[in-house]
């Protein structure tokens, strides 16, 4: 199963660079909506996230939340299992 990854970022955001270092690391590539000239894409971030800050990520349609909750998840081995398709986003 190759994992559908989603992340809403901007240019100058040191967060966002860290998250697509480690999805880079990872050999996995992703889909990128950079919200600062895209206002539609900045509500659709909002409407999907509840949150307004960048990096946002979903993968496989579910929201992981921002770089550092991903890092998180990495760190306890769910990031692996979940691009795996083993398990399901954190609540």
């Amino acid at each position: 199963m190759t994992p559908e990854i989603l992340l809403y970022t901007t240019s100058w955001c040191p967060f966002c660079r860290r998250a697509k270092a480690l999805f880079t690391e990872k050999g996995l590539k992703w889909t990128e909506h950079n919200i600062e000239d895209d206002p539609a894409q900045r509500q659709a971030m909002v409407d999907a996230s509840g949150r307004s800050t960048v990096p946002q990520i979903f993968i496989n349609g579910e929201h992981i939340g921002g770089s550092d909750d991903l890092l998180e998840l990495d760190a306890r081995g769910g990031l692996d299992k979940l691009l795996a398709g083993e398990a399901s986003a954190p609540e």
